[in-house]
């Protein structure tokens, strides 16, 4: 299988340490492509109308976005036990959990155009600050919700992933005053996967040299 990543995707790391928890980071081939919503990748074009990673290539060419959706195929491919459960209150809590890690990634990014990335004379400071009580009361809610388990989930993973990005990119001190969801990050950051898979990179918004446009193989780690 071939995966198109981004080395500094909180989207696309989640895949990988998914497929690191299971089992099945060898069987995957994983190629590093920059995307940005201003600098157009055809090659991730050509197989995602969206323009975005990650992408899965399956081993039968069947082509599969977004995470969560890379997620699920990767969990039916081994014998182990499932990452996504099967057992309704299982499954819809990681499910949910999943589903408010995603919410925390795309404030943060919200947040990084507001601060970064648009030019300053469009930054609009209401629209930064209501992302940040976004990322502020997901965190809250994360230090009084989150709980040590040695059965890893979808939603762990998917969490700790994108505090990672929070982390990397500076959007928000969450271990700050939040003793467990600090305890809990930290713990979960010296899994095997995660270790694997740290996040590393720049966003690339501008026109590049011509030779940067190709995609280069990443190290597993």
């Amino acid at each position: 299988m071939k995966l198109l990543y981004q080395s500094h995707s909180p989207y696309a790391r989640k895949v990988l340490v998914f497929a690191h928890e299971i089992g099945l980071a060898d069987r995957i081939h994983v190629v590093h492509h920059e995307t940005s919503p201003v600098q157009r990748n055809e090659h991730v074009f050509a197989l995602n109308p969206l323009g975005k990673v990650p992408v899965l290539v399956c081993d039968d060419q069947t082509v599969l976005f977004d995470s969560s959706v890379i997620c699920e195929y990767l969990d039916s491919l081994h014998d182990g036990r499932k990452l996504i459960s099967s057992i309704p209150s299982l499954r819809f809590r990681s499910l949910r959990n999943q589903a408010l890690a995603a919410g925390l990634a795309d404030a943060g990014i919200a947040i990084r155009w507001e601060s970064e990335r648009r030019p300053e004379a469009t930054r609009w400071p209401p629209l930064l600050d209501g992302h940040l009580q976004k990322v502020i009361a997901t965190c809250d809610y994360l230090e009084a919700n989150v709980t040590d388990s040695d059965d890893v989930d979808i939603g762990d993973i998917a969490i700790a992933t994108a505090l990672s990005w929070i982390e990397f990119r500076n959007i928000h001190a969450f271990q700050a005053g939040r003793p467990r969801l600090s305890g809990w990050y930290q713990r979960f950051c010296s899994r095997p996967s995660m270790t694997a898979t740290l996040l590393s990179g720049d966003t690339v918004d501008h026109p590049q040299p011509a030779t940067s446009g190709s995609a280069h193989a990443v190290a597993m780690g």
